[in-house]
């Protein structure tokens, strides 16, 4: 059975966009050298931040589950783009990211063979890992206020 997650983001004040997700109040923004106020990541870090989140939740249930003593995973997401297709300006590149690279350390008292394993499970059971990696349709629509 599928289950439906929504959020809703309100344009603020130059750049700034702000989502009241259940109890917490999210804003994305540009840096101050970007003409943005810099009252929070851009939504590029926010998107790789979303990935790592992901892969360290999902890391905790899979410990969880398997009965691993998990003590703790430091992920680095990296993406690469081309400013020039966001911006307007004529390339050759898409918008989005070209590539993205996921960094996982896993502090667990697991081989490294253990630990890759433990990796490539997560990563296939996390949902953006799975988004970004199958291309998920999007579709987009404009609604009459």
């Amino acid at each position: 059975m599928l289950k439906t997650v929504s959020v809703e983001s309100v344009m603020q004040d130059g750049f700034a966009v702000a989502a009241r997700i259940g109890e917490h109040q999210l804003m994305i923004d540009q840096p101050v050298t970007a003409k943005g106020t810099g009252l929070g990541p851009t939504p590029l870090q926010m998107l790789l931040f979303a990935v790592g989140g992901c892969i360290a939740t999902i890391g905790r249930i899979a410990a969880f589950q398997q009965k691993i003593a998990l003590h703790g995973m430091r992920i680095t997401v990296e993406g690469d783009y081309d400013p020039d297709a966001l911006m307007g300006k004529a390339t050759t590149e898409r918008a989005g990211f070209q590539q993205i690279r996921i960094l996982a350390e896993i502090d667990a008292d697991l081989s490294v063979e253990q630990k890759q394993r433990f990796l490539d499970e997560v990563c296939a059971r996390c949902p953006l890992h799975d988004n970004l990696l199958t291309g998920t349709q999007v579709a987009h629509q404009l609604v009459s206020s």
